[in-house]
């Protein structure tokens, strides 16, 4: 295996492009999903829209939100 300085270097000469594509690459291998997280996301969602459409909860506003959190 390469050494960082090495894999720097390296990089350091491609074109602006292919640097450009590496990265898209390298911050995609960040995102691992993980599927028990993404079934509580879609679940809760699911919650949150029934919740919406039986009146339990309203929207609100950006503005009120941006206005809250002073944005």
């Amino acid at each position: 295996m390469l050494a960082k300085q090495e894999i720097y270097e390296e990089i350091m000469t491609m074109k602006p492009a292919q640097k450009a594509e590496l990265i898209d690459k390298l911050i995609l291998s960040l995102d691992i999903p993980n599927q028990k997280v993404e079934e509580q996301w879609k679940d809760e969602v699911e919650n949150r829209v029934k919740a919406y459409e039986s009146g339990e909860i309203a929207t609100v506003s950006t503005k009120e939100v941006f206005q809250k959190y002073e944005v």
